[in-house]
């Protein structure tokens, strides 16, 4: 281990139990591998169960010796950081939309997904905030916009913890499953606002004008973590996506304020000069992947850079004012849809609570007995349908349009703000 420079590690360890196959398996086989490597911090997703968290902590604690697994929604928020540094503060932000409860196989309503962080304590950086995220999955960025606003919600909402981290003196690492490839929409927000530096991009600058030869040469050359031919359990999706699509990242940036520093004083500057994507290969001596996604690898180098070499500081970025026209313009479409959903549903809610009355009523003059069990289950399911229908409709068809409405808002505000030059 080396103060020089920090080792982290992201993966999405698809650990839904019951639901994930070969499961048990491929946690040991996780926590084994982990445990072999010399990274300062690893942070995983999608880890739900918490004996698994133990698995995995039990067997890093050697070398990382603190670790937070984070509880969020009602199955956990799947997230967990282990790193050898002191963690002084930890914090969950569940994101405003996940989805909608009625949307089970989906699932992201019920586990919460969320910004998980940990601020550790550094012996050269000081304080470094590290942050880990899953975010919403369903909803691609072809539209139409309804679907990918509950995404975006999310990114604006991690874009501006990380940004806040910053402006308060920590460097700042991400590490995460963003669902986004880039350049969409979602990545534009969370690095533009929050300045982020792409680690992936820094160390393989010209990876864009490559041409792979296969699968697995895209991985190494393109950073592709998920959907590709080569894993065994999203092989199935790589007819869609080609190669493959580069969800996973690790984002990094100083602190906001690390020029106010006197002339002449050096400090610390953390820059990626290595990003590789890593358990590529079978678990061993089973014919089956680490988990549905490759694990992304980086090496930050810390630095010493004076304070009148500002070339050197990460420039300050900003969303420009077409990406922030389009985020609104998608927020919007979203909340007009979810407005008449809530009519649809509430609807449907007035006509089940009829019927209800009226087989209650009708009941009374059945000619025949054996109708008795048929109009009884009627009756459940037209109460369980009339239950269901005023729960979405109205309480979280209000939700996710105040939801909605307070990100419109508050990017409206920001807009007005950056067009004053603040």
């Amino acid at each position: 281990m080396s103060d020089t420079h920090i080792r982290v590690l992201s993966l999405n360890c698809w650990g839904l139990k019951f639901v994930a196959k070969n499961r048990d398996e491929r946690i040991e086989a996780i926590a084994h591998e982990l445990s072999q490597g010399d990274h300062d911090i690893i942070a995983l997703q999608e880890i739900w169960v918490y004996a698994d968290y133990q698995k995995v902590q039990e067997r890093v604690a050697k070398k990382l010796p603190n670790s937070k697994f984070f509880y969020g929604g009602a199955l956990g928020a799947g997230l967990a950081i282990f790193t050898r540094f002191p963690i002084i503060a930890t914090s969950v932000h569940p994101y405003s939309l996940n989805g909608a409860p009625i949307d089970v196989a989906a699932g992201d309503w019920f586990v919460g997904k969320a910004a998980a962080s940990a601020v550790l304590l550094h012996p050269v950086l000081g304080q470094v905030q590290i942050f880990n995220t899953h975010l919403f999955a369903k909803g691609g960025e072809d539209g139409p916009e309804h679907l990918r606003a509950h995404r975006l919600v999310g990114a604006w909402e991690f874009a501006k913890l990380a940004r806040t981290a910053a402006e308060l003196g920590r460097y700042v690492i991400c590490l995460g499953d963003f669902n986004s490839i880039p350049p969409t929409l979602p990545m534009t927000i969370i690095q533009d606002h929050a300045s982020l530096t792409d680690a992936w991009v820094v160390t393989h600058p010209n990876s864009d004008s490559l041409t792979p030869k296969n699968h697995l040469e895209a991985v190494e050359q393109l950073g592709i973590t998920a959907d590709n031919l080569h894993n065994t359990y999203s092989a199935s999706k790589s007819w869609i996506s080609g190669w493959g699509k580069r969800l996973d990242y690790v984002l990094y940036r100083q602190p906001s304020h690390i020029s106010t520093h006197p002339t002449g004083q050096s400090f610390p500057v953390i820059r990626a000069t290595q990003c590789t994507v890593v358990l590529t290969d079978h678990v061993p001596g089973h014919n089956f992947s680490f988990s549905d996604h490759f694990g992304l690898e980086a090496t930050l180098a810390i630095e010493s850079t004076p304070t009148d070499a500002p070339s050197l500081i990460d420039s300050p970025k900003e969303l420009t004012s077409a990406a922030i026209a389009t985020t609104i313009q998608a927020w919007t479409a979203c909340y007009r849809f979810a407005k008449e959903r809530m009519k649809k549903e509430l609807i449907i809610f007035g006509l089940s609570l009829f019927l209800l009355v009226a087989i209650a009523v009708g009941t009374a003059w059945l000619p025949y007995s054996w109708l008795n069990p048929i109009f009884i289950l009627v009756t459940v399911a037209l109460a369980w349908l009339a239950t269901t229908m005023l729960y979405h409709g109205f309480l979280y068809g209000n939700w996710e349009c105040n939801a909605l409405m307070n990100a419109i808002e508050d990017l409206e505000h920001h807009r007005k703000g950056l067009a004053l030059g603040l």
